[in-house]
């Protein structure tokens, strides 16, 4: 989805047990009865791994007849990854891509140097008042293929496999987890999981990957005797085995991968090694130089500022 313009970055929690590096506390924003949840950029963490951001879409319950309309919008320079718990959006892009996604499904789009796509809620489905909840993740892309040709994936749920034991029900997006390996291929080391904990069960989060985070979905989750409520994004320093027990139910998102080789920039929907590629960026959107979506009129106008 289009990124909000933030207001103040999220706040920080004390730091609890050892293990962590940060607690991010996600800033809530109301979009007229669709509530998102920020936890990824702030000002004191970038990237955990190739991630540079995350939202959390509801739990919401639109009025009936209305439905989400993000309008087309360009990005450049990464991958969106689109899950969703509940609902349904329909994506269109630039590139004459319509895909519908569906709970466990995953839209995975590489923006590369530059596409523009919409997300709506499908017309069929309005009537009755439409849920939606879910994650998007923005995943920056190295520096070799953040030029690369545009391009679009979508992964049903089949695909992706599943792992459950003791009360623990692991759907593995992307990455290397408990003998399993996720359905999606990403450009450059990642993991990306969908978590279930029934109370009292718990998951290992190995030390495979150089940086990890766990986002608390709903519920809260016990952490060396100490515990974390939903809309907390927890970022472990490296090298550490970490148990995440449910406290009492649970659902949480395990984020991460290999660090990227140099910084990346954010400005509004754009994301780049170069700030100067940015600037070309804003400049293309504003004179309409991207490929528009195909049958849609609207647009997002470029913000004034950002951040």
């Amino acid at each position: 989805m289009s990124s909000l313009v933030p207001e103040d970055p999220p706040l920080g929690d004390a730091r609890a047990c050892t293990a962590l590096d940060l607690i991010v506390v996600a800033r809530t924003h109301d979009l007229g009865g669709f509530t998102v949840r920020r936890a990824l950029p702030t000002a004191k963490r970038r990237l955990v791994g190739p991630f540079i951001f995350l939202d959390q879409m509801g739990p919401s319950r639109l009025s009936p007849g209305n439905g989400v309309d993000v309008r087309p919008h360009p990005h450049i320079g990464l991958s969106t990854l689109t899950y969703l718990f509940d609902g349904e959006i329909m994506h269109r892009d630039s590139l004459g891509v319509v895909q519908a996604i569906k709970p466990a499904e995953v839209n995975w789009m590489t923006a590369g140097r530059g596409i523009v796509h919409s997300e709506r809620t499908p017309q069929d489905i309005r009537a009755a008042g439409p849920r939606l909840s879910g994650l998007q993740a923005w995943v920056a892309l190295p520096v070799q293929a953040e030029e690369t040709e545009p391009g679009f994936i979508h992964i049903d749920a089949a695909d992706f496999p599943l792992v459950a034991d003791r009360g623990a029900r692991v759907r593995l997006v992307a990455g290397d987890m408990l003998g399993a390996r996720g359905g999606l291929a990403t450009h450059s080391p990642a993991i990306f999981a969908d978590v279930e904990l029934s109370a009292g069960a718990s998951v290992p989060l190995d030390a495979t990957y150089e940086e990890r985070a766990v986002y608390i979905v709903s519920g809260a989750v016990d952490i060396a005797g100490d515990v974390f409520d939903e809309g907390r994004l927890l970022v472990f320093r490296a090298g550490d085995r970490i148990t995440v027990k449910a406290a009492p139910a649970a659902r949480i998102a395990i984020l991460g991968g290999d660090a990227l080789e140099g910084p990346r920039y954010i400005w509004w929907n754009f994301v780049s090694s170069s700030r100067g590629r940015i600037e070309e960026a804003k400049a293309q959107w504003a004179s309409g130089r991207f490929t528009m979506v195909p049958g849609e009129r609207e647009f997002i106008p470029l913000p004034e500022k950002w951040g």
